[in-house]
């Protein structure tokens, strides 16, 4: 492994991985290519600009030209590339499709076109098994998604197995649980949760805040990533979680007490649609086979993470937007 492309580079996840991987491997050379859309920060990767080892390439995943230019030269391509904020796939769900299914299918013919010994590690999601009220699902478990963002990621997940399957494709699928830690984009709710706090607004809590969500740091994440990069077999499934569930209610109280701020400033509003009550996820393939546990305890993590975005006010005020300003998102552009 010594040639990678990353896709999606720019954003959350993303961002956190070519860092991790960057800094573990001297010998690696990353390829970042992502189209700069609301949720990529150029700033996130800014320390490594002048390394030789790393590339930025400004494009979109679904453009099939691009990806068969890109894809040639690369040993290995990690799929974070995705609309992921579920609000907005409430409110407009056509990008969704285009970035997410159409996205995931462009880089699967390049691979298949050219003929390349690639592989792929396409990251997904635990909400494409919809809502789990109770017990934890494993890798097979019927797919059952709830919104337009799952509904992508779930045909995006289906394409890689047909290709495995049809075509013999190096592939491997990732679905984690929930993440959270620095580089976030402020709409999501711990990051907008934190940052309306720390201005002096009302936390908004969907329906009565008793949907649960288990929760994994990012960097523990990426390091699960690495391993299925290194040690996964094409056509697996490996479900990543962090074994940390909390209903969102209690979530919002943990962040306010360690900003000690007044719980007054919960306000629940009106409720989600198609509003998933509970994510579990069964991860003892990647532990077992993998070797594989987060190092991180969810309470000291999510410590730090309140800690960085209080020192970080330069990072997230220029992107602090209506979305991260509105108790409701999902009404906005409805």
């Amino acid at each position: 492994m010594r040639n990678m492309i990353v896709t999606g580079g720019c954003g959350f996840i993303g961002s956190n991985f070519i860092r991790y991987m960057l800094s573990k491997y001297e010998d690696l050379r990353i390829t970042n290519v992502d189209r700069m859309s609301y949720g990529s920060n150029p700033t996130n990767l800014e320390s490594y600009s002048e390394d030789p080892r790393y590339t930025f390439l400004c494009g979109d995943i679904s453009n099939r030209g691009l990806m068969n230019r890109v894809v040639h030269d690369a040993d290995v391509i990690v799929n974070f590339a995705a609309e992921s904020h579920v609000d907005r796939s409430i409110a407009g769900p056509w990008p969704f499709m285009k970035s997410n299914t159409e996205g995931t299918m462009a880089i699967l013919e390049a691979i298949r076109r050219k003929a390349v010994d690639t592989r792929l590690v396409h990251v997904s999601t635990d909400e494409v098994y919809g809502d789990i009220p109770k017990g934890s699902v494993d890798e097979e478990a019927k797919l059952n998604p709830s919104s337009p963002y799952a509904v992508s990621k779930a045909a995006a997940d289906l394409l890689c197995l047909a290709y495995v399957r049809t075509y013999g494709l190096n592939a491997t699928i990732t679905r984690s649980t929930n993440n959270f830690g620095p580089l976030q984009f402020p709409e999501k709710m711990i990051p907008k949760s934190i940052i309306r706090a720390q201005l002096g607004l009302s936390l908004p809590v969907y329906g009565n805040g008793r949907n649960v969500r288990d929760w994994i740091y990012v960097t523990d994440h990426c390091e699960a990533i690495d391993l299925v990069v290194r040690k996964g077999k094409p056509g697996e499934k490996y479900n990543i979680a962090g074994r940390n569930e909390i209903e969102n209610i209690a979530l919002v109280k943990m962040i306010l007490r360690l900003m000690r701020k007044s719980e007054s400033l919960v306000q629940f509003v009106e409720d989600r649609p198609g509003h998933d009550r509970r994510y579990s996820l069964n991860d003892k393939k990647v532990r077992e086979e993998l070797d594989w546990s987060p190092r991180h305890t969810f309470t000291k993590a999510l410590k730090e993470t309140v800690e960085w975005y209080l020192e970080n006010e330069h990072w997230w005020r220029p992107i602090v937007d209506e979305k991260v300003l509105s108790p409701s998102p999902w009404r906005l552009a409805w």
